[in-house]
């Protein structure tokens, strides 16, 4: 990967983690960047239970995107973010995992409270 990509992936990870703080009020920041370990998040944040795998790029594998979350997720529930240029971001979850993210976003925001 060149040096330009892995800068478009940082500024990614950095984009999601504020956009992840600003809707769920919690803290985030980029993961490999604070601890430097290959198993670490992208993003690291207090929502329990949840891997996120950033993706910032004009066309993305899904299912690849998907299989290296998933494997990198442990027990967690694995989470892609992907953004292209001038576009939303959008959260990628197999169906089968929708209701654990559900629950723990929900725990998330009734600890706010």
């Amino acid at each position: 990967m060149g040096a330009k990509s892995r800068r478009k992936g940082c500024r990614g990870e950095r984009e999601a983690a504020a956009e992840i703080a600003r809707l769920f009020r919690v803290e985030a920041r980029r993961g490999r960047q604070y601890c430097g370990d290959q198993e670490a998040p992208d993003i690291r944040t207090s929502i329990a239970g949840v891997h996120f795998e950033v993706k910032r790029c004009e066309s993305l594998r899904l299912y690849a995107a998907l299989e290296q979350a998933a494997e990198d997720a442990g027990q967690n529930v694995p989470l892609v973010l992907h953004r292209a240029n001038k576009k939303p971001w959008l959260a990628i979850i197999r169906l089968e995992d929708l209701p654990r993210l559900a629950v723990q976003l929900y725990l998330t925001l009734a600890q706010q409270q």
